[in-house]
């Protein structure tokens, strides 16, 4: 039985592997991925599944893979910070930009924080062999993958230590290559712990937390050793870093957790921002321009439908959810149109007396469900989509 290495070392050889001549290649090469989002959930589960995968029988070496290019890392601020606390940098991970030409049949693709491959990775469509998501099932994942765990929870990571705790007991008494196996765990714990606390708000978010992701934090925690660890420091100080987007223009603000979807040929992008509306005008010192900067994301991308969701506590203090809906083309100003008709769940209320509305083609909202992310709120938005593109 080969000994197990270190996080850093993994992806020392996870990076040499796409490096390597074809033929000298491990065939199929089997990459982790998380969606395009490419928040600290995803981030995080492309690199501890593939972390136990590749060390634990049948050894086979499972490459993590950020979906996206090496100049978004840097955006992802939150992410710096988590892996300081494994002795690791953004430097050490793997991006869209390390990714050589491959032909589709000689990968496999295990997804994480999604179940449809799109995007610069859609070509890959058909390989995917295995998924661990938390987002509603689009149906794109075959029922003999393995793993297949698609289900509701807080955090999509939880989801992967309630699959992964037998392979990690596995790992744990593996001896290591170079170093400490009870260090290494801790680094590994405090990597799976960041994402659940972030997204259930430290285990607080009745709407959000689940019993797994509750079982997950406890696991982890039993993992670190730390007599100066504590869980709400760790918390408040990823928070901190996460919320923190004072010195980003407003490009880097929209793209920084971004995704995109094309339904009946209507594109939609939707940005999640830590930081409520108050605060994005107050930076853009009018709404006008905060609107003209949005104008221009738009643009660049290409959107029928522009959308951004805020996630962040409120004047008050008290957690809140806003959400903004633009139809920038016909099809997209229908589609807007329609969802506004089915979104009675999401108890919307106008943003300041419509302060940032133009119309029936550009509203802002209070959220007054704050229960519902964007994993509700997208699919919302893709059907009324593909309601009026029929």
């Amino acid at each position: 039985m080969p000994p197990r290495i270190s996080l850093k070392s993994f992806l020392a050889r996870a990076r040499t592997s796409l490096t390597l001549p074809t033929g000298q290649r491990p065939n199929p090469l089997t990459f982790v991925v998380g969606n395009e989002a490419a928040d600290l959930d995803s981030l995080c589960s492309a690199l501890v599944l593939a972390y136990i995968r590749s060390n634990t029988a049948p050894h086979t070496l499972h490459v993590p893979l950020s979906n996206i290019p090496r100049e978004d890392l840097a955006l992802r601020t939150e992410m710096t910070a988590v892996l300081r606390h494994a002795g690791l940098t953004p430097a050490d991970l793997l991006t869209l930009t390390e990714l050589p030409s491959l032909k589709p049949e000689d990968t496999h693709w295990v997804l994480v924080d999604h179940n449809s491959l799109t995007g610069q990775l859609g070509q890959f469509a058909g390989r995917v062999v295995g998924c661990v998501d938390h987002h509603v099932d689009e149906g794109a994942v075959g029922k003999d993958a393995q793993p297949r765990v698609i289900e509701p929870c807080g955090s999509c990571i939880s989801l992967i230590i309630n699959e992964e705790k037998g392979p990690w007991a596995e790992l744990s008494g593996l001896q290591l290559e170079d170093g400490d196996v009870a260090e290494e765990d801790e680094k590994l714990a405090k990597l799976a712990l960041a994402p659940i606390l972030i997204d259930t708000v430290n285990l607080t978010a009745q709407s959000k937390t689940k019993d797994k992701d509750v079982s997950a934090a406890a696991f982890l925690e039993s993992k670190i050793s730390d007599i100066q660890f504590k869980r709400d420091d760790y918390f408040k100080e990823i928070a901190e870093v996460q919320q923190d987007i004072s010195q980003l223009s407003f490009r880097d603000i929209f793209r920084k957790d971004y995704k995109e979807w094309s339904d009946a040929n209507i594109s939609l992008g939707i940005s999640s921002i830590p930081q409520h509306f108050e605060y994005l005008v107050t930076k853009a010192e009018t709404a006008d321009v905060f609107i003209d900067e949005l104008a221009k994301w738009a643009k660049e991308k290409g959107l029928d439908i522009a959308s951004i969701m805020t996630a962040s506590a409120g004047e008050d203090g008290e957690f809140t959810r806003q959400l903004l809906v633009w139809g920038l083309s016909d099809s997209g100003k229908a589609a807007v149109r329609k969802f506004v008709e089915m979104a009675d769940g999401l108890k919307l209320q106008a943003w300041r007396d419509g302060e940032l509305d133009e119309g029936e083609i550009r509203l802002a909202w209070q959220q007054s469900d704050a229960a519902s992310s964007r994993k509700q709120v997208a699919p919302l938005l893709r059907e009324a989509m593909k309601s009026v593109g029929a």
